[in-house]
Formats: structure tokens, sequence, C-alpha cells
């Protein structure tokens, strides 16, 4: 039988335990600081002077349901949508999320670039439950402050954030050995080649792009983030920079659109080579669309897991370069 203080132990800590799961981000690290732009681009994109993390895969369906759990009790800046594959039950102020069956390691979709800020502002805060405010949405990586429209440029001393243009170009298309060792070169897609084979699962080249050829393909629809898996990765060991969904980056393309990059299972072969630019109004959401995250390099990467594990006990308009 446990004793009065035991049992006292239990409760403190059944009060302190979250609704929510902390998620775990699997990162590849970018190195090879200072490489040089993409002589194919007009050298715009693709040169990085530092080192940087950017998530293997796409932001998951099950890891944004835990984000709501954490901070959308009450969704005062309207993080979710009915058009998502997350079921909300409840009413304001204890909304509870939860994915629909069999789609949790599938990309999550119909995410706008301020939702996507929103998701890095809380893990750079750790990951904390509660309202949306400053301490878990509304400032960290970006200051937002309720901001729903408009150009909201990365804070200083960011520990999670959306990819800069050339962060997700250097790690789609960038293979510091192409050449040889140790002699850097761009390739034309994010699978270590220039030319892509097809949209079939297990064979080398290949991503989740629209097709007429259906013999092969998984079908007219979103497939779980690294189903491609080996020989479709880039050079770093990133999954799906080509097809499945577009992701936004941080480039403003107008006014104040926002750069999209890697095409999706909705759009031809054509949009998926680093030739291909898209860009849209940050509100934007369809089923096609959502995103990845960079963070700090590994050994402060480290340090931010250990905080989040504390901390928790307009369509889009087409260019060509």
């Amino acid at each position: 039988m446990l004793s009065t203080v035991g049992s006292a132990i239990l409760v403190a800590i059944s009060l302190v335990t979250p609704a929510f799961a902390v998620i775990n981000i699997d990162y590849a690290s970018i190195g090879d600081a200072g490489n040089a732009e993409d002589a194919a681009t007009g050298s715009l994109y693709g040169a990085v002077a530092y080192a940087y993390q950017i998530a293997r895969n796409e932001t998951t369906i099950s890891q944004y349901a835990e984000f709501l759990n954490a901070v959308a009790k009450t969704d005062t800046y309207s993080l979710y949508s009915a058009n998502m594959s997350i079921s909300r039950s409840g009413v304001s102020g204890s909304f509870t999320y939860s994915e629909a069956s069999g789609s949790a390691n599938k990309p999550i979709t119909y995410v706008s670039w301020f939702d996507a800020a929103r998701f890095t502002n809380w893990l750079h805060n750790g990951q904390p439950g509660g309202a949306q405010d400053a301490a878990t949405t509304e400032n960290g990586a970006y200051t937002l402050l309720g901001a729903m429209s408009g150009v909201i440029a990365k804070n200083g001393g960011a520990k999670a954030w959306i990819p800069t243009e050339s962060e997700w170009y250097k790690a789609a298309y960038y293979d510091p050995n192409k050449g040889g060792a140790g002699v850097g070169g761009y390739w034309q897609q994010a699978s270590q080649s220039d030319t892509m084979a097809g949209n079939t699962i297990g064979v080398a080249n290949s991503a989740n792009f629209y097709d007429d050829d259906y013999v092969d393909f998984p079908g007219m629809a979103l497939t779980d983030v690294g189903a491609y898996g080996l020989n479709s990765d880039s050079a770093y060991g990133t999954n799906d920079q080509a097809g499945n969904v577009y992701e936004w980056n941080d480039a403003v393309i107008s006014g104040s659109s926002r750069g999209l990059r890697g095409g999706a299972w909705l759009y031809e072969a054509s949009y998926l080579p680093a030739s291909s630019r898209s860009g849209s109004t940050p509100t934007f959401e369809y089923d096609d669309v959502g995103f990845r995250v960079a963070s700090v390099p590994e050994t402060s990467a480290g340090l931010l897991t250990m905080l989040s594990i504390s901390a928790c006990l307009t369509r889009r308009r087409r260019s060509t370069l």
C-alpha cells in the first residue's frame, strides 16, 4: 500500500503531466558552410554561410495534432482547419484534437505560412502548453503577437524556424561530393539526380507527383513521409523535398507572398526540380501545401530537445528561374 506521502507525490505528478505529447523531430545536419550559389539559378539560391539542421521529413499530421492539443484548447488564431485530417472535439476552451485513422505519418496540409510560423514559435519556446500568447505561439522565432497578415521576419536567436529559400534549396539539391570527394555541386532533383524516374515507391529517383500512368502509382493522395525512402532522398538524407506537398519557405516573392517549393502530389513532374519556384499569399491553405522546419546546429538542437522535455513536464503563382 502506498504511504500518504507516496500518494501525494503521485497526485502532484498527475497534475503536471501534460495532456499532449512532446514531439520529436528527426533533423538532418547540413554542413559544408560557405558553399557557392547554384550557378544554374543565376547564382541566386543555395549558398548558406553557416551550419544548420533541417527536418528530415515534412511536419506530420500527428505532430501538428499534438501542437493543437498543446495550444489550441481555445483556437484564437485559427491554427486548425476542418479540412485537415484531424478531428476536433469539445467546445472552445476545452478543444481536443486527434488525427484521422491511418493519417498520422502523412504530412499536415491546409496550413498557412502563419500556421507554420506559430508552430516554429512553439518549438522555439520548448513546446509549452497554454493559450496562444507570447509564451507559446506569438513570439520567439517570429514576433507575431496576433498578426495574421503582412511580412514577418525571423528574429535573431531563433531556435526553430521556417527555412529560408537557400536553406531549403541547399538541403534539397546540393551535394558536397557531386563532382567527387569534396567537390560540391547541385542536382536538378531532390533525389541526387538530374532526372526523376517516376513515382513508384522503392524505385530510385522517385517522388509522389501526378502522372497519367497509374500502373504503379500509389494513388492521387498523400503518402507517408519518407515512404519513397533511400535512393530517392537528398545528399543530406532529407525526404520528399520533391513531391508529396509543396513546402513553405521564408522567401518574400512579391508583396507579402511567401515562397513554396518542391511540387506536390497534385502536380506534374515539371513542378519538382530546382528550376521551379512558386509562391502564394501567406494565408493560403490547400490540400497540397505543408512545411518542414529548420533548426540550430546539432549540439544546440540537443539542448533545445532537453528544454522541450522540461517545459512539458489566392492560389500559388508558379514561375521558373
